[in-house]
């Protein structure tokens, strides 16, 4: 790296990780010296950036924690990054006219101030792309509930010291009860946060929507090491939200591509059979929503399910059938019960 400017920011995106990290290795990331390496260090000392070395076989170099920092240093990808993070979680929130109750302070609102404020923390040659990026970028509206920066900071505070937090949960149902759990991680699946704990009250896992958590509170209290349910807690997540559904696996006459596309929204498996189709596992709560979910693949697929849900799949493809039909006489047979829904 000829440029000395653009081999500080690389050294000082090297050191930003937190990790202890050999002159050698910095060494060749950075295609110089170990000689050069030395004086880039020594240059972001003056720059007020504490850097910590341990010399001789083994030595290393870190970037000290918990110390006074300079102006936020970003590269170039990295900035674009930032700012495009914040544009995305900013324009997650609660729906207007009181859909979703807004609750103050929310994490979309914080990206918001942040988005504008950025650029006051980057090198003055950044400014001007982040300025030509704000300017010609729009972001659509996605609603989803609210959650505050308060609230993840403690409970991720609490993780971290693996301590007990106590909290007020509202479930779906509108019961209000308190929980006492050691929390185990936070989650981010389809524009919600999830809560992974271990409730000690009920003696087992659970997860809870952080949107419904209310003034969680850490107790100081200091929870044993468990070994989590599932290979991740993103596994165990999914294992809760696929339970008293009905498993549905799809054989769909199109690349991975169009199917992940249509499917976007939805908790799917999917991946390719061949370079023409693709294999979709889905768990759905009922026929009607798989019929819905299907509308929007616009391809030919088949359907591998219970008997039941196949019978009322073909009812309704009866159904749909005769309301298309323009021959002007009613078909010779007709289905009178669906699935749930009668005439």
């Amino acid at each position: 790296m000829a440029d000395v400017t653009e081999r500080m920011l690389a050294l000082l995106s090297l050191l930003q990780t937190g990790r202890a990290i050999g002159g050698d290795e910095l060494a060749r990331r950075l295609e110089v010296s170990p000689r050069t390496v030395r004086r880039d260090v020594d240059r972001l000392r003056g720059y007020g950036y504490p850097v910590e070395t341990q010399p001789g076989p083994g030595g290393f170099y870190r970037l000290a924690a918990g110390r006074t920092m300079p102006p936020l240093v970003l590269d170039d990808d990295e900035a674009v990054a930032t700012l495009l993070a914040l544009a995305a979680l900013a324009a997650v929130g609660p729906a207007e006219g009181g859909i979703v109750d807004a609750a103050p302070n929310g994490i979309d609102d914080a990206a918001t101030r942040a988005y504008g404020k950025l650029d006051q923390f980057l090198p003055t040659r950044l400014r001007p792309l982040l300025t030509a990026i704000r300017a010609g970028l729009e972001t659509s509206p996605q609603q989803a509930p609210t959650v505050t920066a308060q609230h993840l900071s403690t409970i991720a505070e609490a993780i971290t010291h693996r301590e007990t937090i106590t909290f007020r949960y509202v479930d779906a149902a509108g019961n209000t009860t308190e929980r006492r759990v050691d929390p185990y991680r936070q989650i981010h699946h389809l524009l919600r946060w999830y809560l992974m704990g271990w409730d000690t009250r009920r003696k087992d896992w659970r997860v809870f929507r952080v949107d419904r958590v209310h003034e969680p509170v850490r107790t100081g209290h200091r929870y044993p090491v468990r070994d989590l349910p599932a290979d991740s807690a993103s596994e165990y997540l999914r294992r809760n939200l696929r339970r008293g559904k009905e498993p549905v696996d799809l054989l769909v006459d199109a690349p991975v591509e169009h199917v992940v596309d249509a499917l976007k929204f939805q908790e799917a498996r999917i991946r390719s059979a061949n370079d023409d189709r693709t294999a979709v596992g889905l768990d759905v709560d009922s026929w009607q929503w798989l019929v819905l979910i299907l509308a929007f693949v616009d391809a030919d697929f088949r359907i591998d399910g219970s008997e039941a849900l196949l019978r009322s799949c073909r009812l309704f493809a009866q159904r749909l059938s005769a309301a298309t039909d323009d021959s002007g006489t009613a078909p010779a047979s007709r289905p009178d019960k669906l699935g749930g829904w009668h005439h």
